[in-house]
């Protein structure tokens, strides 16, 4: 089975990235061949700064990489190092409908949030059908929010395949539903974009631990946990021992906000401090991960060349 995912280097990653798609990808990693890319292409769509953008792809390899990857089990590289992802892109740009991209839900709520309408973010499900179908992927690790991007990718496989012949297999999602939506510190989804994120390695966690908002209910009165922004985040973290208590609190009365967010950041700690001493490690040495990654891209390059031969052929290139 090969597995791929992907994520994009548009800022410092947060927990929702770490939960809802790097965790999956780890967990998998004894499974099948892994894939996983850094997508710079993606980024261009909000990032315009190359020395950012050139910075924050460095980053992300060191996040992945102290937090679980192993180059020895799963192939890193970056998106651009994959020249052909690109050619397979406009391929497929050609056989797909304006009406597919239009009702792309993502898309739509870029624009509610006042990102600018460009092609490059309207079209970013066909790149992301190329990243995924050039690999030959078989399970995609995804957040529930690109769950739709996904099945866009099967269209676009099934369009290719009716007009071309069988070149490429239909790829399936992998959404954990534990964790198929993680709130940020306002309770929206955590998201870049709604600017309610705590990163992975935030040197200013505490604050935003102790501001994530909550309702006015008093310490004494007892509260509900399902749905609380605080307790949900604290089961991605802690043990279901750890969770039941916290619940059992929360129901009998007297316990307030402030101690159950005590309590997360100290499990938040207990997680993340080892992955934060090998990340510093790794930092103090480029060239290593330099090297890392422009082996994984020559291993991506020879599975991307297999491909597009097939696509050559059928198109008539």
């Amino acid at each position: 089975m090969r597995i791929l995912t992907g994520i994009q280097p548009s800022g410092k990653l947060h927990w929702g990235n770490y939960f809802g798609a790097m965790k999956s990808m780890f967990d998998l990693q004894e499974k099948g061949e892994n894939f996983m890319f850094i997508a710079n292409y993606h980024a261009m769509t909000t990032v315009r700064d190359g020395k950012a953008l050139r910075e924050a792809t460095r980053e992300v390899a060191l996040d992945y990489l102290a937090c679980g990857l192993d180059p020895e089990k799963t192939i890193m590289y970056r998106q651009s190092d994959v020249p052909e992802v690109q050619e397979l892109a406009w391929y497929l740009s050609c056989l797909t409908p304006m009406g597919l991209l239009e009702r792309c839900h993502s898309y739509k709520d870029k624009m509610a949030h006042g990102f600018e309408a460009t092609h490059g973010l309207f079209a970013y499900p066909v790149l992301m059908a190329a990243d995924i179908l050039i690999m030959n992927a078989d399970l995609v690790p995804v957040g529930k929010d690109q769950k739709q991007h996904l099945e866009v990718t099967r269209d676009l496989a099934q369009k290719f395949n009716n007009a071309y012949g069988e070149i490429f297999k239909l790829p399936d999602a992998y959404i954990p539903e534990t964790v198929a939506t993680i709130p940020g510190t306002d309770g929206q989804k955590m998201s870049k974009s709604y600017h309610n994120t705590i990163e992975l390695f935030d040197v200013s966690a505490k604050k935003k631990v102790m501001g994530i908002q909550t309702d006015s209910t008093p310490m004494e009165e007892p509260k509900e946990p399902e749905g609380n922004s605080v307790y949900e985040l604290y089961k991605l973290f802690a043990t279901p021992e750890e969770v039941a208590q916290m619940a059992a609190n929360f129901r009998a009365g007297g316990y307030g906000y402030g101690s159950a967010k005590k309590e997360l950041l100290n499990a938040y700690h207990r997680l993340f401090d080892p992955f934060k001493e090998k990340r510093d490690q790794l930092a103090k040495d480029p060239k290593s991960l330099e090297d890392i990654l422009q082996d994984g891209a020559k291993k991506a390059r020879w599975s991307a060349a297999k491909t597009m031969e097939k696509v050559r052929k059928a198109v008539g290139i």
